[in-house]
């Protein structure tokens, strides 16, 4: 168990249709064949994980710009991020006691739009940014080409970045702390496991898991955001064979109740 410290960073949040989190969460019938959709609103948000090792920024959110013409506008009416401008990730940080040159390393679960708009603050720095080598593949496959995922903005990502590419599906860069790779929601996307002094177990999933019905139900992510449906079913098993392993907390990806049970954060 290590001795540190993990800080929730508020990143605004996006407006969009739960079925993309919860898939068929609203379903038509013969007597109801066009029923309301439930148009919701979901927290982003980032992690600083004080670390005797470093200090290192867990996902760095959605980019300042998004509303100003920076996404492109079928991304920007899909997942309306309607209070971005008030969240640029250097006043974030701030506001929770950091600053930029605080940040030793940087860790990207994956390279979607409302997690990877923040490394320009990084650009042509030695920070190193962590991410899975499947991961940045398919991100680059995906904003080259019209395959692969919708989900990524080029500019987020195709800077001059510090990349510390990870090739397992299991590495340990720092104490007691593990990068896990949960595919499904991308090929590439990973999760971390923290074991932390008096808190007990973390399991952060990224966005293999939206909310509590995917965990708990089982139910998938709606069918757009799901590179693979099958990969996702196991990586949720393998998520649930960790909490039972280690008696661990599990943290979702984007769900608004646990998010504010969790803005205190962890070791404090």
């Amino acid at each position: 168990m290590v001795q540190a410290t993990v800080d929730v960073l508020d990143r605004g949040g996006l407006k969009c249709d739960l079925n993309y989190l919860v898939e068929a969460n609203t379903i038509g019938s013969h007597d109801a064949p066009n029923p309301d959709t439930d148009y919701v609103e979901i927290p982003v948000w980032s992690l600083v994980i004080d670390h005797p090792e470093g200090t290192i920024l867990w996902d760095t959110g959605s980019h300042h710009e998004a509303l100003d013409g920076y996404w492109p506008e079928g991304l920007l009416q899909a997942f309306y991020p309607h209070d971005v401008r008030d969240h640029r990730l250097d006043d974030d940080l701030e506001a929770a006691g950091y600053a930029l040159d605080d940040i030793d390393y940087v860790f990207q679960t994956h390279l979607h739009l409302d997690h990877a708009g923040g490394l320009e603050f990084f650009e042509g720095t030695d920070v190193p940014i962590f991410v899975h080598e499947e991961e940045l593949k398919f991100a680059y496959y995906s904003a080259k080409t019209s395959k692969g995922s919708d989900a990524y903005v080029l500019e987020d990502f195709d800077r001059d970045l510090n990349w510390r590419v990870l090739h397992r599906d299991r590495e340990k860069h720092f104490e007691d702390v593990e990068f896990v790779r949960f595919p499904g929601h991308t090929p590439g996307l990973t999760g971390t496991v923290i074991h932390l002094d008096g808190d007990g177990t973390v399991i952060f999933t990224g966005d293999e898991v939206y909310q509590s019905e995917n965990y708990e139900d089982e139910q998938p992510l709606g069918g757009p955001l799901t590179w693979a449906k099958r990969d996702w079913f196991e990586s949720l098993q393998r998520i649930k064979d960790l909490q039972r392993t280690h008696d661990a907390e599990v943290v979702y990806g984007h769900d608004p109740d646990q998010f504010e049970a969790i803005r205190s954060g962890w070791g404090q």
